[in-house]
């Protein structure tokens, strides 16, 4: 059993908190607005309210975390996949993160997501899947990380 931090619990991201609870892993999902909290506790994970812009209230609740999901592909806004990305993979370094799951935006504005998280895997040595959008996928993706 894994405990899984999923950044981004929307409405996929509960649905991935779903099938990984039901796989018999802990979950911990974020969200920046604390009347979703109830959301992601009906899908079976421990809700926490962060901000992903704001690293500093997601870092207290990597603890014990063993994959992170970066599930913010749906977001454009270019810090959440460059500096802020690159801040956090840094950061993870000294966490007990061994496994990175990165939803890419999939455009061409975006794709220095996809190079930041390759990069942290091979300087690392952190496992790490990209997913585009087709969220049927992340399961199994997240299954390779564990």
């Amino acid at each position: 059993m894994a405990r899984v931090l999923i950044v981004g619990c929307g409405c996929r991201g509960r649905e991935l908190a779903r099938e990984l609870v039901a796989a018999g892993h802990a979950v911990r999902g974020t969200t920046r607005d604390p009347a979703r909290v109830p959301d992601i506790e009906a899908a079976g994970a421990e809700a926490v309210v962060a901000d992903p812009d704001r690293l500093g209230t997601l870092m207290p609740h990597i603890e014990g975390v063993t994959v992170l999901c970066w599930l913010l592909g749906t977001v454009r806004v270019a810090d959440l996949h460059g500096p802020r990305l690159r801040t956090l993979l840094e950061r993870l370094v000294d966490t007990p993160v061994r496994g990175f799951l990165y939803e890419a935006p999939g455009e061409e504005a975006f794709a220095g997501g996809v190079a930041a998280v390759q990069e942290a895997s091979v300087t690392w040595s952190i496992p790490a899947e990209v997913v585009e959008a087709d969220h049927t996928a992340w399961p199994a993706a997240v299954a390779r990380l564990l």
